[in-house]
């Protein structure tokens, strides 16, 4: 099969759904309007809530969005084969989760920038909105610990170490964009120029002066410790910026990486269905939660109703930040797979890197099949080889960092609504001692050990669920609000009743794995999880009830008596 055929199919489906059914759910179902007073503008305050030009919002919410999700989860799910990977992140990012990142973005918009956990009062009760946070909390914590253990993992000097300098130089870039836009009033454009010249031109450095001898726990240390700093600056200070400013270094990735394609024409040399591997999980529910942000992922309704909802400026501009971005990284989503499978010089040596799943434990080298597959793909355009791998490991890693401080700040959030305002524990609404305490939660999961091994495998199973759990609950909320709005429902409905079975029947799964291998931490957080997630379920149903019956008392109400 030809990859060039696949990814263009794929890529014109994207486009075809951004212009006809992204345009369906903004115009029909949310009724985006222009006129409406946004957040940003109501409550600006500098710190959080910034009115924000709709190309570096869009840049910062998608390097937000597109961190290690879309690279990490498709370059393992391909052990199932190429077709199925494809079919879930265009199907699924065009009808669950771009419609996903658009809902929850819209309620946060329309109720002052809200979290969707804090949206949980309003749509489930006070209960709904406890349990919504701690659920935020645990599982984002998981997550953010995945990303620091893979990332770490990248940076030692088996894999990537020449991702180090270009990573950590953005941070600065970043900083100096952020005080010339900002507090110097420079125009964008001629900052932006010289600014993704200087990135590029670091990752030439970081190629030929790689950053080794450092071990992963050190690098996990230091990147819990960048995180924590991060989520407590103010969000033009470096969040904005630097997720703008790699955003482009994205967009240049996905070029080199689709460009190569066309010009080297490879075939996929994987089967479209595999089934070798004795000791492969069931296709379903695994595929559909190994695969997360490609094709649709609750950190994204923690970015949107978590940061974004508070920076966007005008509500139309929600169509291109909250579905498009979506359907971007289902862009990426396809190109992973594509270079995991056709990348790979021959048939006998894919099924020798795919051998087992047992040994995906080793999460380093599956992404370096993603890394070493793009320079292939960037040979073909005439870049060197090192450089190519370089530019990939860097677009991997850093977009990964991009997550973890956006996450890190919205753990920081719930944390401080869930023990400070919640529980009355008033040193956490303090920022630095909420963002410690998400650091530290962060830090139990990246740290944790599975049999005296590292978590690997097991935390991408348990936070992919986990995160593919809480998609399900943030389009339970934004299905009630739609019912209460009036509006159609069957749009979120359906992809929320798919999210919520897959994953609790996918969490009942692991929880009886990790009993089976002894790893109580993990078993006893995917079990509280679990519960919590059906107890918001039922919440939700009594929710729906409740709106039902006052609307029929509403309709009896307007009957003229007899």
């Amino acid at each position: 099969m030809s990859a060039v055929i696949v990814g263009l199919i794929g890529v014109a489906g994207l486009v075809l759904a951004y212009v006809l059914y992204g345009s369906f759910i903004s115009n029909r179902v949310f009724q985006l309007d222009a006129a409406r007073k946004t957040p940003a503008h109501e409550m600006a305050d500098g710190q959080d809530y910034v009115p924000t030009r709709k190309i570096i919002l869009f840049g910062h919410h998608f390097a937000s969005i597109a961190g290690l999700g879309p690279i990490m989860g498709p370059a393992v799910a391909v052990i199932w084969g190429w077709l199925p990977g494809v079919l879930w992140v265009l199907l699924g990012s065009v009808f669950i989760g771009a419609v996903h990142d658009l809902a929850t973005l819209v309620l946060s918009m329309r109720e002052r920038g809200r979290s969707i956990g804090d949206l949980a009062e309003t749509m489930l009760g006070q209960r709904g909105r406890l349990l919504f946070m701690l659920i935020i909390v645990l599982g984002l914590g998981m997550v953010m610990g995945l990303f620091v253990y893979v990332m770490a993992l990248l940076f030692v000097d088996t894999y990537f170490p020449e991702a180090v300098i270009p990573v950590f130089s953005l941070v600065a870039i970043a900083v100096a964009v952020g005080i010339l836009v900002y507090r110097k009033n420079a125009p964008i454009g001629p900052v932006t120029i010289p600014a993704v010249i200087l990135m590029m031109f670091m990752v030439w450095v970081g190629a030929e002066v790689p950053v080794k001898g450092v071990s992963q726990e050190s690098w996990m240390v230091i990147l819990l410790i960048y995180a924590g700093l991060a989520s407590a600056l103010p969000v033009w200070l470096l969040l904005q910026p630097r997720d703008y400013i790699n955003a482009y270094q994205l967009y240049i990735g996905l070029g080199v990486l689709y460009l190569g394609l066309l010009f080297m024409h490879p075939k996929i040399v994987a089967p479209a269905y595999n089934t070798n591997p004795t000791d492969l999980p069931a296709l379903w529910p695994f595929l559909f939660v190994v695969i997360m942000c490609g094709a649709v992922s609750g950190f994204h309704s923690l970015v949107a109703s978590g940061t974004t909802s508070k920076q966007i400026s005008n509500e139309k501009d929600a169509k291109a930040i909250g579905y498009g971005s979506m359907l971007i990284e289902g862009s990426l989503g396809l190109i992973v797979i594509l270079t995991c499978t056709a990348g790979i010089a021959t048939s006998t040596l894919w099924h020798e890197h795919y051998a087992s799943w047992a040994a995906l434990e080793g999460l380093g080298p599956k992404l370096s099949a993603f890394i070493n597959g793009g320079a292939t793909f960037a040979e073909a355009l005439g870049l060197p080889r090192h450089f190519g791998a370089t530019l990939i490991a860097v677009v991997a890693v850093g977009f990964g960092i991009t997550s973890l401080d956006t996450g890190m700040r919205v753990v920081r959030y719930n944390v401080s609504a869930l023990l400070g305002d919640a529980l009355g524990l008033r040193p956490f609404l303090n920022r630095y001692v909420a963002s410690l305490a998400a650091v530290g939660i962060s830090a139990y999961f990246a740290m944790a050990k599975v049999e005296g091994q590292p978590v690997g495998i097991y935390l991408i199973q348990l936070g992919g669920t986990t995160n593919q759990l809480f998609a399900g609950l943030a389009l339970l909320c934004a299905s009630i609000y739609l019912f209460r709005a009036k509006r159609p429902t069957l749009y979120t409905t359906v992809p929320m009743m798919f999210m919520l079975v897959t994953t609790i029947y996918a969490s009942v799964l692991n929880i009886r794995l990790f009993i089976s291998k002894g790893a109580w931490p993990l078993a006893s957080v995917g079990g509280v999880i679990l519960l919590l997630s059906v107890w918001v379920v039922v919440e939700g149903v009594l929710a729906y009830r409740n709106y039902s019956a006052a609307r029929r008392e509403e309709r009896r109400a307007l009957v003229p008596s007899p």
